[in-house]
């Protein structure tokens, strides 16, 4: 029997569970975003919350949790999701409801922002590549420090592009990457966009050991734990199972 000291070493601390959108209007975000996401199977999970998951060929860990709130803060774009357009343009979302922030120029994607202005960038089909998401981007003012952190924590390597830094082949992560992407002023708000992970113990303590704060939990509907890693970025820690 393999010891707890070499499973820490060779397994993750945390495993990728989805995405997770702070939203206004529960019902109406979710029929954007399975329209957005190609389909998937939309389950309530209590007053003013929904999960789209199981999207048709698309990984099992693409998931995203939509959680009604009362206000939202600002959306700055600080997390956001990169996805490929079936197409070369974004006719199908724009008919489902979003709209064209900026079109290609200099950097060849759009900028769209979904029915409650959520920002994210939608690249036009230019292979054989699939459609949908791709990379989850996180804006920080150290990237590397911060790649480095998520990299020991869901595994995988990290990749440098100029001042960018991803992580990439964690295990159970549904996208090619998880991009840090530098940006000098602090954040102002948090964030609408964040994510889940699933613990490998019945508590955070080596999350926060490895320097994540706690916020709040154990809540009892999430059955786990809100925290932020060492730039703010929140994220809900869920027990196994």
């Amino acid at each position: 029997m393999l010891s707890e000291d070499l499973i820490k070493a060779t397994r993750p601390m945390v495993q990728f569970d989805g995405l997770s959108l702070d939203v206004l209007d529960t019902d109406a975000q979710a029929t954007f975003w399975r329209a957005a996401l190609g389909g998937g199977t939309l389950r309530p999970e209590g007053p003013g919350r929904a999960r789209i998951d199981k999207i048709p060929r698309r990984p099992d860990a693409e998931i995203l949790r939509l959680r009604q709130m009362r206000s939202l803060p600002p959306d700055g774009a600080r997390v956001h999701v990169d996805l490929r357009l079936p197409e070369k343009e974004p006719h199908a979302l724009v008919d489902a409801g979003a709209r064209v922030v900026r079109d290609p120029g200099a950097e060849p994607w759009y900028v769209l922002a979904d029915p409650e202005g959520n920002e994210f960038c939608a690249y036009p089909a230019a292979d054989e590549r699939p459609a949908g998401i791709f990379e989850l981007v996180v804006k920080c003012e150290q990237p590397r420090d911060l790649a480095r952190w998520w990299s020991e924590v869901l595994g995988g390597r990290l990749e440098h592009e100029g001042e960018a830094v991803s992580v990439t082949g964690a295990p159970e992560f549904p996208w090619d990457y998880m991009v840090f992407d530098p940006v000098t002023d602090p954040r102002p708000v948090r964030n609408r966009l964040h994510w889940h992970v699933t613990l490998r113990d019945e508590t955070p303590k080596d999350l926060i050991a490895h320097g994540a704060r706690l916020i709040s939990g154990p809540d009892v509907d999430e059955d786990g734990w809100l925290l932020e890693d060492p730039e703010g970025n929140r994220f809900h820690a869920l027990r196994t199972g």
